[in-house]
């Protein structure tokens, strides 16, 4: 076994590493202490590159990366249960997100396997020009290097997935940093994939500052790719300090969701209840702004609150449960002044806004400004905003008015006003009669703007890891 019930060491080279230091991990919920976790610096990151260098001297064929991903996915399938209830007890995450959680990363796991089999380059039409008759041109698609990844707490184990599987794939070693509030799950698969006959090297996880092994991850030229999933200002902060890296970045958003008059007011109320709340609203596409014509609007939000007052508030471990805690208590505290700088400038609270023990009550705010922070910036929280407009126009710009660009939504019956939506929000993806929250592992996801400047779902992230070498041949 690689670790003990309380302890869990690092993976580096191969080998389950015990620092000397130890840090802890404590539910967001309860405060109880989960697991101790070894803690890594600028030593053991450097440690970890020269294995993932070392590691990629001897590279993995197709099929045996392929072979190993499968196994992966089938043992998080196996133990799906263990693996959502990990998820729940490290991030506070409701055991029903949780098990989503849980079957999404076996998910992309199995995509990434596919990647790995059929990842290839094109060919090049020389003839096309006078120079490149008689000759044959291919491309070939070669590991881009050591990749370097970060992932946050809200999505602990797919998120990690998502960086993971695809690198592997693409045939590169990887040196992963969870964040420090939910390692578990990261380690879990770091066992996964050992048992699954990845070789020593190949991936290696360090838990500990941002500030030693980030820094060492920035800094050092063996490490060819950086991928980060987080806050806008440290994601691009990253891309200006290493500006011969690769540094793919999937970051922040301020969710909008257009109502239009025509659309099924019910569906989308129910979708504004469950995509704004669930996980206390800590996704990055959780619904936070909403934008209904205004002869809906009181209709829409008369099915809007009694809906939201209806979630399950309580202890994520509780399968009943809907909303549970945020990440810790400065986020709570951030959260409760934002909602007070609202209720100051005139907005009204509909429902929520308070606490109910030392969890934030699902909170509907109205009639909110774009200059409020609960509209412009990422609230992370379980908070949404509702105003109304008088033209489709209108509400599009208002959804456009934010830094962010990651995903945007419209409910609406109109074939015209969705096309419009689609060709008119300033965003990497848009829904139609769905909940901007929707993501399928298999789908372009990244956006525009300070939300980022790359696409994952393992198709895309596998070419993000990977560079094209031209080989030409004189026939």
């Amino acid at each position: 076994m690689a670790t003990t019930a309380t302890e869990k060491r690092l993976l580096v080279a191969g080998e389950w590493l015990e620092t000397g230091h130890w840090q802890e991990v404590r539910s967001a919920y309860s405060g109880d202490v989960v697991a101790r976790v070894a803690k890594a610096g600028a030593d053991e990151t450097r440690r970890a590159i020269d294995a993932a260098e070392q590691a990629m001297r001897e590279p993995l064929p197709r099929h045996k990366r392929a072979e190993i991903l499968v196994k992966v996915a089938g043992a998080l399938g196996r133990r799906h249960e263990e693996v959502a209830r990990l998820i729940s007890d490290e991030a506070g995450k409701p055991m029903k997100a949780a098990k989503v959680e849980a079957a999404r990363a076996m998910s992309t796991y199995t995509f990434a396997a596919v990647e790995a089999r059929k990842l290839t380059g094109e060919t090049v039409p020389m003839d096309a020009s006078q120079a490149g008759e008689g000759k044959l041109a291919l491309t070939l698609r070669e590991p881009a290097g050591v990749v370097g990844a970060i992932s946050p707490f809200n999505f602990p184990l797919n998120l990690v997935a998502h960086k993971i599987a695809p690198a592997l794939a693409a045939g590169c070693a990887v040196v992963l940093k969870p964040a420090s509030q939910t390692p578990l799950s990261a380690l879990l698969l770091a066992e996964l994939e050992t048992e699954a006959g990845l070789p020593p090297g190949w991936l290696n996880v360090l838990v500990g500052p941002s500030s030693e092994i980030g820094d060492v991850l920035v800094e050092d030229e063996r490490v060819k790719v950086l991928t980060f999933t987080g806050s806008s200002g440290v994601g691009w902060g990253l891309r200006e300090r290493a500006p011969r890296k690769k540094v793919n970045l999937e970051l922040g958003n301020s969710t909008p969701l257009i109502v239009e008059g025509d659309a099924d007011l019910e569906a989308a109320a129910s979708a504004t209840a469950t995509h704004g709340f669930s996980f206390a609203g800590q996704s990055c596409i959780s619904i936070q702004r909403v934008y209904v014509e205004r002869g809906s609007y009181d209709d829409f939000v008369g099915r809007l609150v009694p809906k939201v007052e209806q979630l399950v508030l309580g202890d994520p471990a509780d399968e009943e449960t809907d909303v549970g805690p945020v990440i810790d208590a400065d986020a709570r505290d951030r959260i409760l002044e934002w909602l007070e700088e609202a209720r100051r400038a005139g907005a009204e609270i509909l429902t929520g806004g308070e606490l109910e023990g030392d969890l934030i009550k699902p909170t509907v705010v109205a009639n909110a400004s774009p200059e409020l922070k609960v509209s412009c910036e990422e609230v992370f929280g379980p908070v949404v905003v509702v105003n109304p407009y008088d033209t489709l126009e209108e509400a599009i710009e208002l959804a456009n008015g934010t830094r962010y660009g990651l995903q945007a939504g419209i409910f609406t019956s109109s074939l015209d006003s969705a096309f419009e939506a689609a060709q008119k929000l300033e965003f990497g993806g848009v829904t139609v009669n769905e909940a901007p929250t929707f993501r399928a592992d298999q789908m372009p996801y990244g956006g525009v703007k300070d939300s980022g400047n790359t696409r994952e779902g393992p198709a895309y992230a596998v070419r993000e890891f990977t560079e094209p070498r031209l080989v030409v041949i004189d026939l």
